[in-house]
């Protein structure tokens, strides 16, 4: 739909063309996961067995504003050929009831005067009908002040037509000026990545705004919908667990001026913390991403959203940059904005990576010697018990003595003894 309303380079299509072909389609050959949120962000639900249909009618605005364009203009056309017909009529009745529809001799007397003009047949009635209701000026036929009802049905129908106007111009406006359109100039990238950042896997994702007016106090918040079990053995199919969104600013805020990596750090707590390369493919998961905001230029509330599934999330690659800085200002170039590129990374889950790391510090192997037992002074010793002006790396207690200068003399102590006596000594030296 970009595509076709201009709004996105030609170079931007080619390249999520060639993104396409050269991702491999691991659901190919699986049946295919339903989605509770579509790519273009509408709601993949079917609403079955609704018994209480008329609590519909309780908001009639907002049920024709919902709905599509061809059952809005019928209902138009039905309602104001409907108030036609009805107010015809009435018309109708009324001249009849009054004798105005009875045959007269254009030679003889006129009769008396009728309550509308020119008001013969029924089809007479009902054009008469249509001017009262969408014109102001009647040509041959008027209204006479002979018959006060007719007058009344005169001022009924004026305010029908004035609230079947009313609401259709009401109920037009609104769907072309829905929040959901100012959305379809906000772009998510079609595969999320997930790639070390600052030393922890990160799940990320690239939003882009295509418009120059900004999306005031924009906010994103993420969610994990997935099938859970509860400890009682309750089966929730469709659980939605929020995702905490990095920010330096501690909250879910965006300045969205640019496109922008929106990124997650997997850690403990996080629903995607036991989430490896191998188990991705077989993951019954889709991460929902929702961006909320104001519209600058109308002041109404937009909302956007997008999802990925296993297949849509790639391990182990990273977006490339696509904003650069030419002749004083910003480009952005969004013909790379689906673009990424392999980058090292294990394929264990972030939470074998906190067990092995955990193991390694463990292990004798790694840790220091007495680390922290043994404080620095002036006989060379430091934390870990390593001598600065030896190049000997032996621990601290295999030593048992050693000679400490104090004073000008030399003498033996006790290693264990050795931060008290030089204390003692550098003290003594103080007061001297």
């Amino acid at each position: 739909m970009l595509a076709r309303k201009g709004l996105l380079p030609d170079g931007f299509l080619l390249t999520r063309l060639a993104e396409n072909q050269n991702q491999p389609n691991r659901g190919r050959f699986k049946s295919q996961r339903a989605r509770f949120i579509t790519k273009t962000g509408s709601c993949n639900v079917a609403h079955k067995n609704i018994r209480e249909q008329g609590r519909f009618l309780q908001d009639v605005f907002t049920t024709m504003v919902d709905l599509k364009w061809q059952h809005s203009f019928l209902i138009f056309t039905s309602a104001f050929l409907c108030s036609w017909m009805l107010f015809a009529m009435i018309w109708w009745l009324l001249a009849f009831a009054h004798g105005d529809l009875e045959p007269r001799d254009p030679n003889g007397d006129p009769g008396p005067v009728p309550c509308v003009t020119a008001i013969h047949s029924f089809t007479s009635a009902f054009l008469f009908s249509i001017e009262v209701q969408v014109t102001i000026g009647f040509g041959g036929r008027m209204v006479t002040e002979e018959c006060p009802l007719a007058i009344t049905v005169l001022i009924i129908q004026n305010i029908v037509g004035l609230i079947i106007n009313a609401v259709m111009l009401g109920c037009v406006f609104m769907k072309t000026a829905q929040a959901n359109r100012r959305a379809e100039t906000l772009i998510f990238s079609r595969n999320a990545v997930i790639a070390p950042r600052n030393g922890r896997p990160t799940f990320m994702f690239r939003v882009g705004d295509l418009r120059k007016s900004m999306i005031i106090s924009a906010t994103i918040q993420l969610q994990v919908i997935r099938r859970t079990v509860t400890a009682e053995g309750e089966v929730i199919p469709v659980a939605q667990l929020d995702i905490q969104v990095e920010n330096p600013l501690r909250s879910n805020g965006i300045f969205l001026v640019s496109p922008l990596i929106v990124s997650h750090t997997i850690e403990r707590g996080s629903p995607l913390y036991e989430l490896s390369a191998q188990s991705l493919s077989a993951e019954d998961l889709e991460v929902i991403v929702i961006l909320e905001g104001v519209v600058e230029t109308t002041g109404i509330t937009m909302q956007a959203r997008t999802s990925y599934t296993p297949e849509e999330i790639l391990w182990g690659r990273r977006f490339v940059s696509i904003i650069t800085e030419e002749d004083g200002r910003y480009c952005v170039d969004y013909s790379k904005f689906g673009n990424t590129v392999p980058v090292r990374m294990p394929f264990l889950s972030a939470k074998e990576q906190d067990q092995t790391r955990g193991i390694q510090e463990d292990s004798p192997s790694t840790q220091l010697q007495g680390w922290g037992l043994v404080r620095a002074g002036r006989g060379g010793f430091r934390r870990g018990g390593r001598t600065c002006d030896s190049a000997a790396t032996q621990p601290w207690y295999a030593q048992t003595e050693r000679e400490v200068e104090g004073k000008g003399q030399k003498k033996t102590v006790q290693l264990e003894v050795i931060g008290r006596q030089t204390d003692e000594d550098g003290l003594g030296e103080m007061s001297e």
